[in-house]
């Protein structure tokens, strides 16, 4: 079994930047990719950002390009996801999920996901 443990989480300004870790434990991280989703207030838990196992494969939602940065470090277990010039809209709890699966066209489906951790609150406020 693999138990992932999100961290990073907290209240953010409108602007400003929070880095979540991914923390895996019990097997290797190398052997799944990573994804990050969120779930709004009240809304679907939808696909952030992808990691393939290797780190040679990144995807991300269009409201996350050019602000997120996804990274992992495999030697360490953990995987990361940098949040910069957050909004609103990016509050939410945010998931890390694992997948055994190299299938990044379909990344962003929830449903393919073996692991889950159990979520870090964004909160982007004033």
């Amino acid at each position: 079994q693999l138990r992932l443990v999100e961290s990073g989480g907290g209240l953010v300004q409108p602007g400003g930047s929070l880095r979540l870790s991914c923390e895996a434990s019990g097997l290797r991280l190398d052997d799944f990719a990573i994804g990050w989703f969120r779930q709004g207030p009240g809304k679907e838990r939808t696909g952030v950002s992808y990691i393939s196992s290797g780190g040679g494969v990144i995807k991300f939602s269009e409201s996350g390009k050019g602000r997120f940065t996804i990274s992992r470090d495999n030697a360490k277990n953990t995987a990361y996801l940098q949040m910069n010039n957050l909004g609103a809209e990016d509050t939410g709890i945010y998931y890390c999920a694992a997948d055994p699966i190299y299938r990044p066209t379909i990344w962003y489906r929830s449903d393919l996901y073996k692991y889950w951790g159990q979520g870090t609150q964004v909160t982007v406020s004033s």
